[in-house]
């Protein structure tokens, strides 16, 4: 006997299959059946405390498995509250797969409670937005598969109505062909080798495009072949290991870092945007360099429509094998022979010192010195987050998670329990201003009830630290950046794991060596001086 399947089943297996295996929200009446059809198929569904929270987590899987994440939210309330993390997935480019419970169509015509138009409220900050229906429901599973992970990623919606989900279905038997990743041809191919062959100081800045497309391997292979130096977004950082003499580290909010970065990008003769999206970046970067008068190459998923810079050649392709082809029959030279990129390295590291006795960099310090290379970091927005992604030093990508896109608060804690979801044996932990961690502190209840043993780091100053600092800048009153000091460490023993307050490095190690061997989770408030960051980023 064929057996029935319901429209939900057929959503739910063509996300199995795209190789989904959780997926995290807050249920409602509207989407129980989906919710049923997603264990049915596979994926275990991950109660938390708020959607927005679920969204980081799911995204926080994504970034171990590679998976596309999924958020399911219930009608009106449930589906308002991820539109912070959805919004998130755009500029951040994570396939998240949203999935919504909805009223029947015929039935809101008579029927307002908690009815919205949910797909107008996706539509901007989405890259496609669908209702499923029973007939297309095996084309529409696919398509979102498809739009969320092709191209530059981003979150993909599809509106369930509640009839839907139960109505019987058939799946789609002929799914489409992924398309092979292209390389360039042609007079401009021609015209970027001589360029590189000419090169006397290339210089390749890196971005989230490398990972989308796997090119890690040809990214390094290029750079060692060529010896051309490497800068990272924040998103990318680890692509090239950072321990490498070639790794100049992570670009993108610190202006102490860019007071180094950019006039040695000045100095270029050939600059290499490999994957580079300056979304991540400051407007110190807008226009950082003059294609008039240098040579720059831009390998990217899309067209440049953010005219954030310009460049003499445009490649929409596959960032590895364009470097592939655009290394082949190039003889290598040396390059940057009078030591800058070792010099500028040293200049990095003495204006993001570890030798200082105790606040937010010997907190930083003292984590990376403690935790194993393997680990997994997230960090939180704010000024430790623009100091920690200066400071830590990522051996592979993936290896330090953050929200540099929209640059969202409250992101680090459950991005954390997501990676740790995904990656049961490897260590993570999350970085967060205490403010940050207030606005998620619910889902420390929900680490418990995982049986995690992530970290949570909590850098506690009691204030909004960069915008007190930029309050300061612009000579202003202290108005609505300082709050009060809690006891975060007594809140985390609260929800049933493990707390202690630090003051010191000789506190926190000890302090990290006990969480590495715990049970449950363990939070680390470790206290600073209001204004430390100052000088620092």
């Amino acid at each position: 006997m064929q057996e029935t399947l319901r429209a939900a089943d057929i959503l739910a297996r063509r996300l199995y299959a795209a190789g989904c295996r959780f997926a995290f929200g807050m249920p409602g009446g509207e989407v129980l059946t989906l919710i049923d059809a997603l264990e049915k198929a596979g994926i275990r569904f991950v109660l938390t405390k708020h959607e927005n929270a679920a969204g980081f987590m799911a995204e926080g899987v994504h970034h171990v498995d590679g998976a596309p994440a999924i958020l399911v939210a219930t009608v009106g309330p449930g589906a308002m509250n991820g539109v912070n993390v959805i919004a998130n997935a755009e500029q951040d480019r994570v396939p998240l797969i949203v999935l919504t419970g909805c009223v029947d169509a015929a039935e809101a015509e008579t029927y307002t409670h908690q009815v919205l138009d949910h797909r107008k409220v996706f539509e901007p900050i989405t890259k496609a937005t669908f209702t499923l229906n029973a007939e297309a429901c095996g084309v529409i599973a696919d398509k979102a598969v498809g739009i969320a992970t092709e191209g530059r990623a981003g979150p993909v919606h599809i509106d369930v109505p509640i009839s839907v989900a139960d109505a019987p279905a058939h799946p789609l038997h002929v799914g489409r062909v992924t398309a092979s990743p292209v390389a360039p041809s042609g007079a401009d191919l021609v015209t970027a080798r001589t360029w590189l062959a000419e090169a006397q100081r290339p210089v390749i800045v890196a971005g989230l495009d490398v990972l989308k497309d796997g090119a890690e391997d040809a990214l390094r292979n290029f750079a060692d072949t060529f010896h051309v130096p490497v800068i990272t977004t924040y998103k990318a950082k680890g692509v090239l290991p950072e321990d490498h003499a070639l790794a100049l580290g992570g670009a993108g909010l610190s202006p102490l870092a860019d007071g180094h970065l950019l006039p040695f990008l000045g100095q270029a003769d050939l600059i290499l945007l490999v994957g580079y999206d300056p979304i991540e970046m400051r407007t110190g970067w807008q226009n950082a360099w003059d294609p008039t008068a240098q040579r720059v190459i831009d390998i990217h998923a899309v067209p440049n429509h953010h005219y954030m810079h310009q460049a003499g050649l445009s490649f929409i392709a596959d960032t590895g094998a364009t470097l592939v082809a655009l290394g082949a029959d190039v003889a290598p030279r040396e390059t940057w022979a009078d030591g800058q990129i070792s010099s500028l390295k040293d200049q990095l590291a003495q204006a993001f010192p570890v030798d200082e006795d105790w606040g937010p960099g010997a907190v930083i310090d003292t984590c990376r010195t403690v935790l194993p290379p393997e680990t997994i970091a997230t960090v939180d927005s704010g000024a430790h987050r623009i100091l920690l992604s200066q400071m830590w030093t990522c051996p592979a990508p993936r290896t330090l998670l953050q929200s540099s896109g929209l640059c969202t608060m409250g992101c680090a804690v459950p991005l954390a329990m997501g990676a740790k979801i995904a990656a049961p044996d490897r260590p993570v932990v999350s970085f967060s201003g205490d403010a940050g961690l207030l606005m998620v502190a619910g889902e420390l209840a929900t680490a418990a009830e995982l049986g995690q043993n992530t970290i949570f780091v909590v850098f506690v100053d009691a204030s909004l630290a960069l915008i007190e600092l930029k309050q300061r800048q612009r000579q202003m009153d202290n108005t609505g950046v300082d709050f009060g000091t809690h006891d975060y460490a007594a809140i985390a023993r609260a929800f049933g794991g493990n707390g202690v307050t630090v003051r010191d490095r000789a506190g926190l190690s000890n302090a990290l060596e006990e969480a590495l061997q715990a049970d449950s989770f363990t939070l680390i408030a470790a206290e600073i001086d209001r204004q430390a960051y100052d000088g620092r980023i």
